[in-house]
């Protein structure tokens, strides 16, 4: 079994690859190996895995749906399905709602699983005599519309698809017919999910323009001169605290448009109408992409606002001034915008400024790096998010409730949760065990989505973040080398490649 460790090493970075830029990468991968000794050796073994949950305890069977101490282990599909449709005197447990709307995509499309649970909740009802029909299905009508309700208000994305919409006005129309308040409830609810679905529209809009004004390139590095007509980030703000809180404004409010099920998404299989309108016509993962896209563009801003200024004594003050900010991220709770500030600093144009170094006091970084040392699958990183986790359970003030975590990890730790445990256990049942730790893991990132910024806005410095442009890998290579010159020969090869290729560019341009 230990042979699957580099199978699933080489899968995951695929998966980076797909996701996040090489830098990046490089920031979070360097744990890939150790992370998969964590994984358990029977989450790679159904038997093993069967013998350690019912070794033991209570272990119970009700026909397809296998229980252990009172919890769902593992079910077929279709007795999961049938769990969730609500009757006259049931209705599912919240956890296993969200639980199995969350994982479900795994196995079947949620316009599927929809029009299947829609079904049943109707057919359930039907007698042979349409009045007792009509009862029946006016008793349970609020309890589906409560289902319908937490389905929208927690994985609204999925109503994208105009397929979902229709099934939704079906069931509108359906409930028109038997209950009236349960009609009005239905109405109430679509008007929000409507409302939701243009907020996301609004915020991918505003993003695609954001990312098109920051492609505009900066100025031309032909001289130090005319690179140091650009702004830096000392004009736009030079206040540690205030720009750690601008960046956690523009943390929170791109982490409150993940969908839960963008996590889920990039693991779910390929669906065969994937060029169907509506909900194919955006990426499943958008989102989530969007986010990690931030973290890349917040750490080669930091790397080009370091390599930009002509005087070694400017980059130096450059560099305390974004340690002082990592810091503060640091206190709020922000530890993405930490991670991609340490990323920034520490790419290779940056670290090699050795002159501009020496004039760094580096006590302060030195110790926000070991915060977030890759080393132990990120133990000391995973103490501080527990620490913030508390503080945020007991806080007295919205300030304390502001839990950031360093995103990737977060992808990495699902990823790895996912292909280390079998969806399906040998005798065909769905793996339940695995989902409810999926939805365990995506729960509190819906938690910590949740908090509103307590601080104020200002709008030029949060212009300044997200549309300043900022240069290339090949443009911070020779920025930097123009900073500090060439060590060895190798870097002089590198700097006269780098001035040929940039001035080929701009010249085709």
């Amino acid at each position: 079994m230990i042979g699957a460790f580099p199978v699933l090493e080489e899968k995951f970075s695929a998966f980076l690859s797909t996701h996040i830029k090489p830098t990046h990468k490089a920031a979070v991968s360097k744990f890939a190996s150790e992370r998969m000794q964590t994984i358990p050796f029977n989450m790679h073994n159904g038997a093993a895995a069967k013998a350690r949950l019912y070794g033991h305890g209570v272990a119970t069977s009700y026909g397809e749906m296998c229980y252990h101490d009172n919890s769902l282990v593992s079910a077929s599909l279709e007795a999961l399905i049938q769990h969730l449709v609500p009757t006259v005197d049931y209705y599912p447990d919240r956890s296993y709602v969200f639980t199995f709307l969350l994982s479900s995509r795994l196995f079947l499309h949620p316009y599927e699983l929809m029009t299947r649970v829609c079904h049943l909740c109707v057919e359930q009802q039907r007698s042979g005599d349409a009045l007792l029909d009509k009862i029946r299905f006016r008793e349970v009508a609020p309890k589906l519309v409560q289902l319908l309700t937490e389905w929208t208000e927690t994985f609204p994305y999925d109503f994208r698809d105009d397929r979902m919409m229709r099934c939704l006005k079906d069931m509108t129309l359906h409930v028109a017919r038997g209950d009236e308040y349960s009609w009005r409830a239905m109405q109430q609810m679509t008007q929000r999910l409507i409302k939701r679905l243009s907020a996301l529209g609004q915020y991918e809009e505003a993003v695609a323009t954001l990312n098109a004004a920051a492609q505009e390139r900066p100025a031309s590095l032909k001289t130090k001169q005319a690179s140091a007509q650009r702004a830096d980030i000392l004009s736009a703000c030079d206040d540690p605290f205030i720009l750690a809180q601008q960046l956690t404004h523009i943390e929170l409010d791109r982490l409150s448009f993940i969908g839960p099920e963008e996590f889920i998404q990039s693991f779910a299989m390929k669906d065969p109408l994937e060029n169907h309108k509506g909900f194919f016509r955006k990426r499943k993962t958008s989102n989530l992409e969007a986010y990690v896209s931030w973290f890349n563009r917040l750490s080669y801003l930091v790397a080009t606002e370091i390599c930009m200024p002509a005087k070694k004594k400017h980059r130096a003050r450059i560099i305390e001034f974004f340690i002082d900010v990592a810091q503060e991220c640091f206190n709020i709770g922000n530890f993405n915008s930490l991670m991609a500030i340490i990323t920034g600093m520490n790419m290779s144009p940056v670290a090699r400024l050795k002159k501009t170094w020496n004039k760094v006091n580096t006590d302060k970084f030195e110790i926000l790096e070991h915060q977030m040392d890759p080393s132990s699958n990120f133990s000391n990183y995973r103490t501080a998010l527990r620490g913030a986790t508390q503080r945020s359970e007991t806080a007295h003030s919205s300030q304390e409730k502001i839990v950031i975590p360093f995103f990737s990890l977060l992808i990495k730790d699902i990823y790895f949760l996912n292909e280390g445990c079998a969806n399906r256990l040998s005798n065909g049942h769905i793996n339940f065990e695995k989902l409810w730790e999926l939805a365990k893991q995506v729960s509190e990132f819906l938690v910590w989505r949740q908090v509103i910024c307590p601080f104020d806005r200002d709008r030029r410095i949060l212009q300044y973040l997200v549309t300043t442009s900022v240069y290339t890998e090949d443009e911070l290579h020779l920025a930097s080398y123009e900073s500090e010159g060439p060590e060895n020969n190798m870097e002089k090869d590198s700097r006269r490649s780098l001035r040929s290729s940039l001035l080929h560019r701009e010249n085709r341009s």
